[in-house]
């Protein structure tokens, strides 16, 4: 068998061989999936407690300000959906499930708050003596986190996932 470095290696077989089947030769990317689900996850519980420590009142206001129906209702379901989720997508259980409610907030957030504002996350407005100065931001960010949740999905969720264990336990449970 020619491997990527061997003189004998046909260049174009070698070429595919680094393009498609990157993932098998490195055994590293099978922990791909943490990383991800480190930054959505404690991502999402840090919008959850930021919007409990200001109060679910005040994030209500926004959301009657936003003309949403049910705005107490729906701050408490945005908060646990966000803390919840969070904690899910981070110990990677129940992806698949978690991830619709979390992917619904994030396309109600591009679509009442930041769409108007463009795509881009950094609007760097003015650098004064107290620091940069940013505009509010658009809804790149709220893109990228739906990327991770949809990479999460199709990718499975990796090593140290309680999802892992459950599929062995059941195909224990069955065999």
């Amino acid at each position: 068998m020619n491997t990527i470095l061997s003189p004998r290696a046909d260049p174009k077989e070698s070429l595919r061989d680094i393009t498609f089947d990157l993932p098998k030769r490195f055994l590293i990317a099978r922990w791909a999936p943490i990383p991800l689900r480190l930054i959505v996850g404690l991502g999402f519980m840090e919008h959850g407690f930021a919007k409990l420590s200001k109060g679910p009142d005040a994030f209500a206001a926004i959301l009657h300000a936003l003309a949403v129906p049910a705005p107490h209702f729906m701050a408490w379901a945005s908060i646990l959906t966000e803390l919840l989720g969070g904690l899910a997508i981070l110990l990677g259980a129940f992806v698949s499930l978690v991830s619709l409610p979390m992917a619904g907030l994030l396309l109600v957030a591009i679509v009442t708050v930041h769409l108007p504002y463009g795509f881009s996350s950094i609007k760097l407005m003015a650098v004064t003596a107290a620091g940069a100065q940013f505009g509010p931001p658009g809804y790149e960010c709220d893109l990228l986190y739906l990327a991770c949740l949809v990479a999460l999905i199709l990718g499975g969720s990796g090593p140290l996932a309680i999802d892992g264990l459950l599929k062995k336990w059941r195909k224990a449970g069955h065999s």
